[in-house]
C-alpha cells in the first residue's frame, strides 16, 4: 500500500571520485519528477546521498594518503553537495552511509534477519570486481586479448577471492519475487529492464554473501565484529534509514516505501532483486517502482571516471547555463534508454529550441505589449477560431505533459509536448501578424491586436508553469516578466494540472521585457 508521501530516491553515489554527467543526469531527473509532484499539490520526499563504505573507497583513500572517512568528507563537502546546490536540486535529505543514524539501523536490520534464521555462515570463492563491489558470475565477465577475465562494466581484471562470509538466503526468494513481478508488472521499468531481471531470477538465485572479512572499512556485523556488512546491503538500507526506520516509526510509516527508485541500469539487480527480497524477509513493504535509466555515452563508451570519459557538469553549465543543462539531457535522451552526448548536439538544440523558439517568443511578446500598450497587458475582446485552437493546444499540452512526466517518467515526451505548444504559439503569431494589425488604429484594429497579444501572453503563463520543474530559474524570470507574480502569486504555488485553465492572467498586469532568457552562445571553450 503506498504511503501518504510521494517518495523518490536516486542511488546513493559511490564517492571514489567527483561526480560526472551520469550522476547528475539521474539526480536532475529525480528533481524534475519531485518538483512536478509538488506542483500537483502532493506531499513529496526526495532523497539522495552518498555510499561511503567498501573496499574501493578504502583503496582510493589509501592511494591518496588519507583515511577513508577523511576521503569521504572531502569529496562530499567539496564536490557532491556543492554540485547538487549548483544544479538547483531540491532534495529533502542527503544521507551518508557513515552517519550514525544509518549505521546503527543497518546493524539492527541485519540482526533481525539473523535472529529470524535468514542468515547463515559459510564460505565463498569466486571472481570479484572491486569497482562493482560484487562477486561476478561467468556471464558477467569478458576476456581481454591475453585471456584475462575482466568485469564487463569496468573493463578491469577481476580478483579471485576466497573468504568466510555470512549469507542471506536469497535463493529462497526467487519464487516469491517472480510472483511479485507478475502481480506488479510496472515494478521494473523500462520493459527491457524488467525482462532482464525476470530472466535472471528464473535461472535460479544463489544465496547472497552479506559480509566481508578481508577488510574493515564498513559497518561491523553485530554478532561477529571480525566481519563488516557487505556494502550493497549497507547501501540499499539507506532508503529506509533516511526516513526513520528503527528510530521514528510515525515518520517511517508516513514516507516508506519509496514510490520510485531511480537507478542506473548497472545496479538494477541490486534494487529489483536483492532489495525487495531483503524487505520481504523482514516483513517490510516493497517499493512501488524501480526505474532504470540508460547510460550516457561519449565516443561509444559508458561515461565514467574509470573509462576516462567523465565530464564535469560545470564544464557545460558555465557555457550553456544551469537551466539549459537540466533541460537538455531529459529532452535529448529518452529516459530508460542509452543516449549519446555531444557538444554539437547540445549547441544545436539550445539554439533552435531554447533561444529561437522559446526565448525569442517570450521576448517578442513582452516587446510588443510594451510597444503597443505601454507594458500593460490588454484585455482579449473576442476569441475566434485561431484563439480557441491555442487554448485547446495549451490544455492538451498540460494533460500530455502531466501524464508523461508525472505518471510515466517520460521526461522527453512531456518536454516535447510543451515545446510543441510553444511552436504552435509561434505559428499563431506568424499567422496573425500583430505587427501589421498594429497599423490599424481603429477601435476594431486595437481590439484585435489586444486579443492576439493577450493570447500569446496567457500561453506563456501556462508554459512557465509547465517548465518550472525543468527550468525553475528561467520560468521564474518569465513569470515575473508577465506580471504574474504580482497578479497570481508565487510560481511554485501554481498547480500544474490547473495550468491549462484559460484566462488566469488579468488584463492590466504589468508586462516587462527583462533579460534574454537564453542568450546567444559564445564560442565553444577550448
Amino acid at each position: 500500500m503506498p504511503s501518504p508521501t510521494y517518495y523518490v530516491s536516486t542511488p546513493i553515489y559511490y564517492v571514489n571520485d567527483a561526480p560526472h554527467l551520469g550522476h547528475a543526469y539521474t539526480t536532475v531527473a529525480g528533481d524534475v519528477l519531485t518538483r512536478w509532484h509538488r506542483q500537483r499539490g502532493e506531499k513529496v520526499w526526495y532523497l539522495t546521498g552518498t555510499d561511503e563504505h567498501g573496499q574501493k573507497i578504502m583503496r582510493t583513500a589509501e592511494a591518496n594518503g588519507v583515511t577513508p572517512q577523511q576521503w569521504c568528507d572531502k569529496l562530499v563537502g567539496e564536490a557532491w553537495q556543492p554540485l547538487w546546490e549548483h544544479l538547483n536540486i531540491a532534495n529533502d535529505d542527503f544521507i551518508r552511509t557513515t552517519e550514525k543514524r544509518h549505521t546503527d539501523r543497518v546493524q539492527e536490520f541485519v540482526q533481525d534477519l539473523y535472529d529470524k534464521g535468514e542468515i547463515y555462515k559459510g564460505g565463498y570463492e569466486g571472481p570479484y570486481c572491486v569497482g562493482c563491489e560484487e562477486y561476478k558470475l561467468p556471464g558477467d565477465l569478458i576476456k581481454s586479448d591475453d585471456g584475462t577475465e575482466l568485469c564487463a562494466i569496468h573493463k578491469k581484471p577481476v580478483e579471485l577471492l576466497k573468504e568466510e562470509n555470512y549469507f542471506f538466503k536469497l535463493s529462497e526468494y526467487g519464487p516469491k519475487l517472480l510472483e511479485f513481478y507478475e502481480a506488479n508488472p510496472g515494478f521494473i521499468q523500462p520493459e527491457s529492464a524488467r525482462n532482464e531481471v525476470l530472466n535472471f531470477v528464473r535461472q535460479g538465485l544463489q544465496d547472497l554473501s552479506i559480509s566481508r572479512s578481508t577488510f574493515d572499512w564498513g559497518v561491523p556485523v553485530p554478532w561477529d565484529t571480525k566481519h563488516v556488512i557487505y556494502v550493497w546491503v549497507d547501501a540499499l538500507l539507506n532508503y529506509a534509514t533516511a526516513v526513520g526506520y528503527g528510530a521514528d516509526q510515525a515518520r517511517f510509516d508516513e514516507i516508506f516505501p519509496a514510490d520510485v527508485h531511480l537507478v542506473g541500469k548497472d545496479i538494477l539487480r541490486f534494487h529489483a532483486i536483492i532489495w525487495p527480497a531483503m524487505l520481504m524477509a523482514n516483513g517490510l513493504p516493497v517499493p512501488g517502482k524501480v526505474a532504470a535509466n540508460g547510460w550516457l555515452m561519449v565516443g561509444g563508451e559508458k561515461m565514467s571516471k574509470s573509462n576516462l570519459t567523465g565530464i564535469k557538469p560545470q564544464d557545460l553549465t558555465s557555457h550553456f547555463g544551469v537551466d539549459a543543462y537540466r533541460w537538455y539531457f531529459l529532452r535529448a535522451i529518452a529516459f530508460g534508454q542509452d543516449g549519446s552526448f555531444s557538444w554539437e548536439d547540445f549547441t544545436a538544440r539550445y539554439t533552435s529550441e531554447l533561444a529561437n523558439d522559446y526565448g525569442n517568443l517570450a521576448s517578442r511578446v513582452a516587446a510588443m505589449v510594451g510597444k503597443y500598450f505601454g507594458g500593460e497587458l490588454p484585455a482579449s475582446s473576442a476569441d475566434g477560431d485561431a484563439e480557441k485552437a491555442v487554448q485547446e493546444g495549451l490544455a492538451k499540452a498540460v494533460a500530455e505533459a502531466d501524464r508523461r512526466i508525472g505518471d510515466e517518467l517520460d521526461f522527453q515526451g512531456g518536454i516535447l509536448a510543451v515545446f510543441d505548444f510553444v511552436k504552435q504559439v509561434n505559428g499563431y503569431l506568424t499567422e496573425q501578424e500583430p505587427w501589421k494589425v498594429a497599423k490599424d488604429e481603429s477601435a476594431e484594429g486595437r481590439a484585435r491586436l489586444a486579443t492576439i497579444l493577450y493570447t500569446a501572453a496567457e500561453s506563456l503563463r501556462g508554459v512557465a508553469v509547465l517548465l518550472s520543474p525543468v527550468m525553475p530559474e528561467t520560468s521564474q524570470k518569465l513569470w515575473e516578466s508577465l506580471g504574474a507574480e504580482a497578479a497570481l502569486g508565487a510560481l511554485d504555488g501554481r498547480r500544474v494540472q490547473e495550468a491549462g485553465a484559460w484566462g488566469q492572467l488579468a488584463p492590466g498586469a504589468k508586462v516587462t521585457k527583462g533579460a534574454v532568457l537564453f542568450p546567444r552562445l559564445e564560442e565553444k571553450p577550448a
